[in-house]
């Protein structure tokens, strides 16, 4: 049977999400629990590839198996042995011509930003700690120009190919410091592209750029117009729509 599973996963002690020649990986010690369970040798697709240090709630896997059990025994037997920082949330049965990465309609990530003069150590593993205390508003304002089909060179370089062009479903920033978030959902992204948007935004959140000054540097397609890339540990896939 063809199996889709939803993983939750801390990346901080990962090198990515895709298997490697060096370091682990969270496709590696996945595969490696399949085949304690299964006696099988299992590739799994996914429908992103995260990078080093960056979490996910809502990653899809898709992979075939010959387990001879129901999807439920299968969620148990992998959580039992899995690593304590993945966790698989959902297990089903789909389509045999199911595609995780090209059936996607769109995905939602979250940047999380702990914004406050002092750090906290609690929160240091999922959020980026920034001491200025930012204008949100500007920020917000700066981030509704990326909703629309846009050419994001700018903020990204395509996975494979050339095409820069990406349409943002939503992009809004929340919370009440010191907890900031930043959503995004787009039908599909460029590879670092959420994180130098975050990396760019946060000067406008610093009164270093202006919100005119963003919206001139998405258009110019000039990827060193772009403010520096905002660490990993802060971004989590949160969602996969299809």
């Amino acid at each position: 049977m063809r199996v889709r599973a939803v993983v939750a996963y801390d990346g901080t002690d990962y090198s990515g999400f895709q298997r490697q020649a060096s370091g682990p990986t969270v496709q590696a010690a996945l595969e490696a629990a399949l085949a304690q369970v299964t006696q099988e040798t299992i590739t799994v697709l996914a429908a992103g590839r995260t990078d080093a240090g960056v979490h996910a709630v809502g990653q899809v896997i898709v992979f075939g198996t010959a387990w001879r059990h129901g999807p439920g025994d299968l969620q148990r037997a992998l959580n039992a042995v899995l690593p304590a920082d993945i966790a698989v949330q959902e297990v089903d049965e789909v389509a045999l011509g199911f595609h995780p990465r090209y059936d996607a309609r769109s995905r939602r990530y979250r940047y999380t930003l702990y914004n406050a003069p002092v750090r906290y150590p609690l929160t240091r593993r999922y959020s980026l700690h920034v001491a200025t205390l930012l204008d949100v508003a500007a920020m917000q304002r700066a981030a509704q120009s990326l909703v629309g089909e846009h050419d994001f060179a700018t903020f990204g370089r395509p996975p494979q190919g050339e095409v820069t062009v990406r349409r943002v479903l939503t992009a809004e920033w929340s919370g009440e410091r010191p907890g900031l978030t930043f959503d995004i959902e787009a039908n599909a992204f460029l590879y670092r592209m959420v994180r130098s948007i975050v990396g760019t935004l946060l000067q406008v959140g610093r009164g270093e750029m202006s919100v005119e000054e963003f919206v001139a540097v998405l258009a110019s397609c000039d990827r060193s117009q772009a403010g520096p890339t905002a660490l990993p540990h802060g971004l989590c896939l949160m969602e996969v729509k299809y």
